[in-house]
């Protein structure tokens, strides 16, 4: 059953063919394996590998790189109902590289022809795995004027000293685009910078893993010691650091919240299909109002997302000034996938909370969400006064 299928066409018939391709692929190659998958472990590891490749070879990996790099998919807001489809397993990252097409985007923006030969090149090709330090401890959260990670120029290299943490892809990852503070002087909007370190260099250090709500799930603990790199492996300019964060705050919510949406559905479906199934028919619960006002508000906080994440990617496309919207669809995407995950537990019942049901797992992302790429009090604030300032400016 498919429920909350995206009812808007795709521009191009090329995204909607892939839309259903993904779904196939999850449906029949995916879900079979995410009780194995769950466990994690070294057999794990090796299933996600063969259905990386099987991904790959289907042409599923990487749709949304640039066409420059292989994308098949032309803009964000196309490229959503497909993200929707990929969201629908936990694993979507590490299969169809779905996250990493964010780190593409930036690398051909604005890295320079040796940092793209060395790190856009083997990412393109699946050899390389990215990751974002940008959190650090003793800190609030991330932001910029609390950023205390380093780099100073010394014979044509950066100088990298400092901690990052909760960071993805902590242990796997082959480089790291790391947000540092290179001029102790300038006001805030101009004190940092973006450097990519490869974590293989000496001073570099993966200090531990860190379990979320009891499961590994790839964050961790970074140390920089003196870490040496190029100075050509900078991002954009020195003192560029803040206004490439925003670039790809904006992108990155949107797919983040995309696949989000996916999830939801997930939830929602394994909801409807319990409730239809023949144990639940004879205890009459599809027949229970409070259990039709769980479908009702899971199904309205899905459908109100998908719109407000189409609005966003459009003004993503445009390169318009879209914080508001972009910050809006992170939130409601959130609400959604929390929403849908309760609901659904509520109605497996003690099923739900266990690992017989995908949906522990499921619940544990869905709480994340409304922590990852900005808090929910922190990005309900800002859109408040943005909102306010826009009346008075009428």
């Amino acid at each position: 059953m498919n429920p909350l299928a995206e009812p808007v066409m795709p521009k191009h018939a090329s995204a909607e063919q892939l839309a259903s391709r993904v779904r196939e692929f999850v449906d029949s190659r995916v879900l079979p394996c995410e009780v194995q998958l769950n466990k994690g472990g070294n057999e794990a590891r090796e299933q996600l590998k063969v259905l990386s490749r099987a991904a790959r070879e289907g042409g599923l990996r990487g749709m949304f790189y640039p066409a420059e790099c292989g994308g098949r998919v032309a803009s964000l807001e196309e490229y959503l109902p497909v993200a929707e489809e990929e969201g629908r397993t936990e694993f979507s990252q590490t299969l169809f590289a779905s996250h990493s097409a964010l780190d593409a985007h930036m690398l051909l923006r604005f890295a320079s022809g040796p940092a793209k030969q060395q790190f856009l090149e083997p990412l393109i090709r699946g050899e390389a795995i990215p990751s974002y330090g940008m959190t650090e401890p003793d800190h609030c959260g991330s932001l910029p004027a609390h950023i205390s990670t380093r780099a100073r120029l010394d014979n044509g290299e950066w100088v990298i000293q400092g901690k990052k943490w909760f960071i993805c892809n902590t242990g796997s990852s082959h480089f790291v685009t790391v947000l540092v503070r290179t001029d102790s002087e300038a006001a805030p909007g101009e004190a940092l910078s973006m450097i990519l370190v490869p974590t293989d260099s000496p001073g570099f250090e993966v200090n531990r893993s860190i379990a979320v709500m009891g499961r590994q799930q790839g964050q961790g603990e970074m140390h920089f010691n003196a870490v040496r790199v190029p100075e050509h492996n900078i991002l954009g300019a020195p003192g560029e650091g803040v206004m490439l964060m925003r670039s790809r705050l904006g992108m990155g919510r949107v797919l983040r919240a995309a696949h989000w949406v996916g999830l939801a559905r997930r939830s929602y479906e394994l909801m409807l299909d319990r409730l239809l199934s023949d144990r639940c028919q004879r205890a009459g619960l599809a027949r229970k109002q409070l259990v039709r006002k769980h479908v009702y508000d899971v199904h309205e906080a899905i459908i109100s997302a998908r719109h407000l994440l189409r609005e966003a990617a459009r003004l993503v496309d445009l390169n318009a000034e879209c914080d508001v919207e972009v910050n809006m669809a992170k939130v409601a995407a959130s609400h959604a996938l929390c929403l849908a995950a309760d609901s659904a537990v509520q109605i497996y019942g003690a099923e739900g909370v266990s690992d017989e049901s995908p949906l522990s797992g499921i619940y544990r992302t869905a709480r994340t969400t409304r922590i990852l790429d900005g808090s929910d009090e922190a990005l309900i604030s800002s859109v408040g006064r943005q909102l306010i300032e826009r009346y008075a400016q009428q």
